[in-house]
């Protein structure tokens, strides 16, 4: 190993450094000398996140080779263009106009942008879009349309066109703040990329810090281990130790991470997944050893070196295969579909064979077999753990997680460390949408602390994280639906095969969520359908915006469509007679709570109108255009029992703190809590200066549970307005002033005081029938109406999404810029699910670019969200949920306008080019496109409903099955 000295001429100022010449990238060197805001993502120069311009140019520095760099080359970061005292026009744009979510990919837009503003200072939105495209910026939470806004109006500043100013929306405080685009507490750090996320907190840490790697064999989807060899591995340079479930057990821990059982049909009795895998890979992700070392580096060299000898086991990659009669247990202590949850309605209640009959003797009727693929989150920041034991005895986790408390339930026991002393807290975090959820990552990197007694940083590569962390689950689904001469549905049934990988945890309860949203918010008189899920080799199911719906959407939404050219009615207008209007029920036996469905559509009808116009003046042979549409929407908040408690402390100098687990993941927890804060303590006064956040940590906040379920600005901000009420109260004094710190003080008054809300004190909520699937679980829904307008090239089968609109009901928005941010970035989600994203091909779907994420050109410029703010009468201040109605069902309005375009309905996503293009030459000959056979679910549908009713289970009481989010008051086994 040859180092050499080396001179960079850096944001103006000569640096010298020593380096590895052989190893060392530009982006590690950058990082090394401090400058953080040069972020690596991917490492492999696909998302932008480290870009940075290198003697006038842009590139990006994790693909650089500090070997090719000519001594004194220039180089300019985001520190060198703007600083917290001195911001740049596009810094303070990108914070004023909702460009800044989670933030990891800021810095380097904000160098991207700057570069290009450098070599054109009049950019059309095209441009800027086009650059982003070149350049391979990729942002996975906002959709561009903020970003694009930002660069806009930073442009006109820097060609002397306006005034600093001048950038963003004014709006008057009068009033409040609520619903206005206050900027997040949190943006001001993350343009200056001086925000510490994951990998940035490993560089800061103690020099004695142990670096852990992870041994992943990836030799098998399923495999007996016979033999892990790490003799080569401790010999390696700088190596501590390897690792092993053997040292995990002789520390104290299970090795076995807690799971909870939360559905009454689940044959899973005890939790299988394993911190460590001792005795079988179940799937081509599992962990079988941790390598601890002095370095990142030698971590990973000496990782490389463990050798795992196996015995190939069968493998069952999806869920046909996994059902098949044939089939091997994946789990030898529970069949391959481990839960299903049936749903009858009307007829079907009566006997489930009768909606076939419906169905068969009605004017109208369609049937279909789809497939919904494995979604991958495709977050540009990976997974970094830091683990040590603080100064109070507590073994400390600083990650990412999506629910601090409930990740302390699911370590459990697994690492011989009492519950009561694990410490969750937050890192700066570059986004999730789910896959956090899972505290498998925790859990690594709690085992390397405990095993080695030593402070830890566990730090993924994108590829290792890729392979680790869970997927949205696949699924398979079979459906007929029939409608009347008047085009009013008379009996839909539907059955879906859920593919949740290799391990069980939460598939109980995703399990539910088709036979609530299938057919959601329509009219559906008589239903008979089943939900099942399996245990297969491939990457383990978990939680992803819109948990559980877009598989529901996949199979009604075309039905729909397919059910109103059946008939010869409009899509729109067969959809406009079939949504539910007041006093009709939901799928699931009870009234919607809300029925925002008729205006919503009267909103969309203007647009649906002229797109149907627009698409037929511009449809030609070479390009043809389609419009599609669909209904949507998800629950808000995880049912009867979730609750939610935070505090508001007054300060001596007249400020308060707020203390809350609203944890920012991207989606606002930052400037939710905030926008909360100042609401409820509204008849104080209160500005946003005087609202100090503390937030996200286990030893500091009260459990507000966790960022998920579209449930934390509807549950936190309840808990929020209590304690409001409670601290204004006991400030308020008999003369209607208020009373100091001082002044409570000397009276003997508290000034911190607790709110905790929960879905008890809502009437009538009750969790689904395991036998019949009647109930009413939410208090809540949101709901999005979605048209898509699609040019489809027959020549390539390319389909570009031209313009998308979405009609949403969240309640009232609390803060715009943050909603907007929400709907657009799940939209984005939507369309790339749609089109091209998967994690099936394990060699191939290894990072984001190769997974099919959207650049810019993907997602089209003209996103336009409209809100129907119906106030929510229990949502605080009128709100409901917000972020994951969005991504519910936008696919289907995609899918459903290529078929409008060109004739080709895409029954198996995604619609590649190469299918799209398939489909367009079998029409071009004369053919017909034959939809799949129905699908093999396990066994007929109304067999195993039969099966279902001749042996029903006795529903648990409400306290026992208890919300995901609840951590610590999880029932684990």
């Amino acid at each position: 190993m040859a180092f050499r000295k080396m001179w960079l001429k850096i944001n103006g100022a000569n640096r010298i450094f020593i380096c590895d010449p052989a190893k060392d990238s530009l982006a590690d060197v950058l990082r090394r000398l401090g400058l953080t805001s040069v972020k690596v993502g991917c490492g492999t120069g696909v998302c932008g996140s480290c870009s940075v311009i290198l003697d006038g140019q842009l590139i990006r520095s994790c693909t650089r080779k500090i070997a090719k760099l000519p001594e004194y080359s220039e180089v300019i970061t985001l520190e060198g263009i703007g600083t917290p005292n001195n911001l740049h026009p596009l810094q303070v744009a990108f914070m004023k106009l909702g460009a800044v979510q989670c933030g990891f990919c800021t810095p380097g837009f904000i160098v991207s942008s700057y570069a290009l503003l450098l070599e054109n200072a009049d950019p059309t939105r095209k441009e800027v879009r086009a650059w982003f495209q070149k350049h391979k910026n990729v942002c996975r939470c906002t959709g561009y349309k903020q970003i694009v806004d930002a660069v806009m109006e930073a442009a006109k500043v820097v060609r002397g066109e306006a005034a600093m100013d001048a950038i963003g929306p004014s709006f008057s405080t009068e009033d409040g703040y609520y619903g206005k685009p206050v900027v997040r507490p949190t943006a001001l750090a993350k343009v200056c990329g001086l925000a510490d996320y994951g990998d940035d907190q490993e560089l800061k840490m103690p020099a004695d810090t142990l670096h852990v790697a992870v041994v992943q064999p990836r030799t098998a989807h399923h495999a007996r281990i016979l033999e892990i060899d790490i003799s080569e591995a401790e010999k390696m340079p700088g190596v501590k130790k390897v690792i092993l479930a053997a040292d995990l057990k002789a520390a104290g821990g299970t090795n076995i991470m807690a799971e909870g059982q939360m559905h009454e049909r689940t044959t899973v009795m005890a939790p299988s997944r394993e911190v460590l895998n001792e005795k079988k890979i179940y799937r081509y992700g599992d962990v079988v050893a941790l390598v601890a070392a002095d370095t990142k580096d030698r971590a990973r060299a000496a990782a490389a070196q463990v050798k795992v000898k196996i015995e190939q086991l069968p493998e069952y990659l999806n869920f046909l295969e996994a059902v098949m009669p044939d089939a091997e247990r994946i789990h030898e202590d529970t069949p391959n579909i481990f839960c299903m949850q049936p749903l009858l309605k009307g007829a079907g209640l009566e006997e489930p064979s009768k909606v076939a009959g419906i169905i068969d003797s009605s004017p109208y009727s369609v049937e279909g077999s789809f497939y919904s693929t494995r979604q991958p989150h495709l977050t540009i920041e990976g997974d970094s753990v830091q683990a040590y034991f603080d100064e109070d005895g507590f073994l400390t986790f600083q990650c990412k997680s999506q629910g601090i408390y409930s990740s302390i339930g699911r370590i459990g026991n697994s690492i011989g460390i009492p519950k009561d002393r694990l410490r969750v807290v937050m890192n700066p975090t570059g986004a999730s949408f789910g896959w956090s959820t899972n505290a498998g990552d925790l859990c690594l990197a709690g085992a390397a602390a405990v095993v080695m007694k030593s402070p830890v940083s566990l730090s993924m590569s994108y590829e290792e994280h890729q392979h680790f962390s869970g997927k949205r689950c696949p699924c398979h689904s079979n459906g007929r639906a029939a409608c009347d001469e008047n085009g009013r549905i008379t009996a839909v049934e539907f059955d879906f095969g859920m593919d949740h990988g290799a391990y069980s945890w939460g598939g109980d309860d995703i399990v539910t969520k088709q036979p609530r949203f299938a057919f959601f918010p329509y009219y559906v008189p008589h239903a008979a359908g089943l939900s099942r899920i399996a245990n297969t080799n491939h990457n383990f199911g978990t939680a992803y915006r819109s948990y559980g719906s877009p598989q529901a959407y996949t199979l009604s939404e075309a039905l729909m469509d397919m059910l109103a050219e059946k008939a010869g009615i409009d899509p729109f207008e067969f959809r406009w007679r079939n949504i539910a209007r007041e006093g009709q029920t939901n799928i699931n036996s009870y009234p919607f709570r809300q029925y925002p469905m008729e205006e919503m559509m009267n909103i969309m009808r203007p647009h649906y109108e002229r797109a149907v116009r627009e698409a037929k003046k511009a449809d030609t042979r070479e390009k043809r255009r389609g419009v599609g549409l669909s209904w949507g929407g998800f629950n808000v908040t995880e049912g009867g029992t979730d609750k939610a408690t935070v505090a508001i402390e007054l300060n001596p100098d007249g400020t308060f703190t707020k203390y809350d687990t609203y944890q920012e993941l991207g989606q606002g927890g930052d400037i939710g809590s905030l926008m909360l804060t100042l609401e409820a303590l509204k008849p104080l006064g209160v500005t946003p200066e005087q609202i100090r956040l503390v937030q996200n940590d286990t030893r500091l906040c009260p459990d507000s549970g966790m960022s998920g379920a579209s449930r934390t600005h509807f549950m936190s901000g309840n808990a929020t307005i209590l304690a409001a009420e409670k601290l204004i109260s006991a400030m308020r004094k008999p003369d209607g002033t208020y009373r100091t710190y001082d002044e409570m003080k000397a009276e003997g008054l508290e000034t911190k005081y607790f709110g905790t809300y929960s879905n008890t004190s809502v009437p009538g909520l009750c969790r689904l029938d395991p036998n019949t699937g009647i109930g009413d679980p939410t208090p809540a829904f949101t709901y999005c109406l979605n048209l898509a307008e699609v040019e489809v090239d027959t020549a390539t089968g390319k389909t570009t999404v031209l313009r998308f609109t979405c009609v949403s009901d969240v309640g009232k928005v609390g803060n715009i810029d943050s909603v907007n941010g929400q709907a657009y970035g799940g939209i984005s989600h939507a369309i790339g699910f749609a089109l091209g994203e998967n994690y099936d091909d394990v060699k191939k779907h290894t990072n984001i670019a190769a997974s099919g994420v959207p650049y810019t050109e993907t997602i089209p410029d003209e996103l336009e969200v409209i809100y129907y703010e119906r106030p929510d009468e229990s949502g605080p201040f009128g709100s409901s949920g917000a972020s994951e109605g969005f991504q519910s069902s936008g696919h289907m309005a995609v899918l459903n306008g290529i078929y409008n375009a060109c004739g080709v309905r895409v029954y198996e996503m995604p619609a590649s080019p190469e299918k799209v293009k398939a489909g367009i030459d079998i029409l071009a000959a004369g053919g017909k496109i034959t939809p799949p056979k129905k699908y093999f679910l396990g066994s007929d549908l109304y067999e195993e409903l039969e099966n279902i009713k001749a042996n029903p289970v006795q529903a648990g009481p409400e306290d026992y099955f208890v919300p995901l989010g609840s951590g610590t008051a999880e029932r684990f086994f």
